[in-house]
């Protein structure tokens, strides 16, 4: 019988009174893509973490090549050969992208000569099939380059584990693809690819084997053959979820609620028109670079229109600070939670408050923290957000959660119009599931939704109307009867064009 290149042994850990594994089990060898899944809370990060050093087991032990593996930190894991790409980059903002990727290097002559180093990098960002100026400051990348750079990074060493969280979670379906061929390449290499993903269509078409651990307990490890988008469901989850990729119907009224006429943000996009109606779900969708994310900053003030003109309940707008928009009644959920979203220091019950703190203050000035707690824990239950207590800090909860109590800040303002960038990033099918739910209930309610996601079936599922952008072009509306994924690719890649708004 072939020898595992990694194994986990009955591995257990826990942090004060919280079990995040009980005695977890794992086999991978060389050659494979094995496809590790749960929801948001299951103990994936734990298991990763005590993977790569930063944690070590409470019990249990790990096996290198069939020896025992101790790892007193992360610099014994790479030393190992395992490497991790975690679902948020983590990059150098005042480095470029060069000097990012080999920020760990030992050659000190690779680092000292800047051809060399460029020319290793530029080869490492080719063999990921993205296009990105090695010289470039990291600081004005986007999540995707951001990712890119990590995933070189971790290349530039001598891998021999190497696992990916989520790692196509802020690519679009042509990158996403690209970066599964990556990986479906190392483990041709032979190297062991562990493969974290929420997109479950995303494991049937890479993973060799697949298991689903569950509040962290090892529940099942079977060929990717063997198994169903339901069985893994179910497993993951512990009951039978439904297709929370079917579409609704539609909840349309008459009224718009917001009118866009030829915005346009100097040298980033023009032309963007369409109307959002009360009751309605917007999609906009694109490949990265589409400009999407650029006009949500736009409509909520972040970065002004230069040109255009946009109406909010019937009455000309112009909004130059995100304040303007918030005292319109718009909020804004960021793809990037940790930069635009969450004060990651701070506890759940804060962050849920943030955006309706002046409800919640004595006429002294005060917080009424009683106030604060209630209101939390109540997004809390309604969300279902994993965590034992509101006070602790946003920081400690996993990325899914993160994203929960990123919504409850902005549903606790009460607005009529949501713009959601990219809502169900990093979050499992349950937590998708209530998500869209959750954006359905908002617009029956005569709310209005504007969601930009690069997932298509989400796109396909949640739009009543698919606008679709290119390189900061608006390329056409669909409506949703009829749209699929091949007609909103084929505007994406700039194949088709539509006349005008629909």
């Amino acid at each position: 019988m072939t020898l595992p290149l990694l194994a986990l042994r009955d591995i257990s850990k826990s942090f004060g009174m919280t079990q995040a594994l009980s005695d977890m089990s794992l086999d991978l060898f060389a050659g494979e893509v094995h496809a590790i899944v749960g929801e948001n809370g299951a103990g994936k990060s734990t298991m990763i973490k005590i993977m790569t050093g930063v944690h070590r087991p409470t019990s249990g032990r790990m096996e290198l090549d069939g020896a025992a593996l101790g790892l007193s930190g992360t610099q014994d894991a790479r030393l190992a050969g395992i490497a991790a790409i975690y679902q948020e980059p983590m990059v150098f903002p005042d480095l470029d992208v060069a000097e990012n990727i080999f920020i760990a290097s030992t050659t000190l002559g690779l680092v000292q000569n800047r051809g060399a180093l460029r020319a290793r990098a530029q080869a490492l960002i080719d063999r990921i099939g993205m296009t990105l100026d090695v010289d470039r400051i990291a600081a004005g990348l986007t999540l995707a380059e951001q990712q890119a750079v990590e995933i070189a990074r971790a290349l530039s060493q001598d891998v021999r584990v190497l696992i990916m969280d989520e790692p196509t979670a802020s690519l679009s379906a042509h990158e996403a693809a690209q970066l599964r061929g990556v990986a479906r390449t190392l483990a041709g290499q032979g190297v062991a690819v562990v493969y974290i993903s929420h997109r479950l269509e995303e494991i049937f078409e890479i993973a060799d084997r697949v298991t689903v651990i569950r509040d962290g307990q090892h529940i099942s490890t079977r060929l990717v053959g063997e198994v169903t988008p339901d069985s893994l469901i179910a497993d993951m989850v512990g009951r039978a979820v439904g297709n929370y990729f079917t579409k609704a119907p539609s909840q349309t009224r008459p009224e718009v609620l917001l009118s866009v006429e030829d915005l346009g943000c100097e040298d980033i996009f023009s032309g963007v028109t369409f109307d959002l109606h009360r009751g309605e779900v917007l999609c906009m969708a694109g490949l990265i670079g589409a400009r999407r994310t650029d006009v949500a900053l736009t409509l909520f003030g972040i970065r002004p229109a230069t040109a255009g003109r946009l109406r909010y309940k019937g009455a000309p707008v112009r909004f130059t600070r995100p304040r303007d928009a918030i005292a319109a009644g718009i909020a804004y959920v960021s793809e990037d939670r940790r930069k635009l979203g969450l004060a990651m220091p701070m506890p759940i019950a804060a962050n849920v408050t943030l955006a309706t703190l002046a409800g919640i203050l004595s006429p002294a000035g005060l917080l009424r923290r009683r106030q604060e707690a209630g209101i939390a824990e109540a997004y809390r239950k309604r969300l279902n957000i994993r965590t034992p207590s509101v006070a602790i800090a946003v920081g400690m909860l996993s990325g899914g959660n993160q994203q929960k109590v990123m919504l409850a800040k902005w549903l606790a303002l009460a607005p009529d119009l949501l713009i959601f960038d990219e809502p169900t990033r990093g979050i499992d099918v349950g937590a998708k599931a209530e998500v869209h739910d959750l954006i359905r209930a908002f617009v029956a309610e005569g709310g209005a939704a504007l969601v930009i996601s690069s997932d298509l079936p989400e796109v396909l599922a949640m739009g009543d109307r698919i606008l679709v952008m290119r390189e900061g072009r608006q390329m056409g509306i669909l409506p949703h009867e009829g749209a699929t994924q091949e007609s909103v690719m084929r505007l994406a890649t700039g194949a088709t064009t539509l006349a005008g708004a629909a």
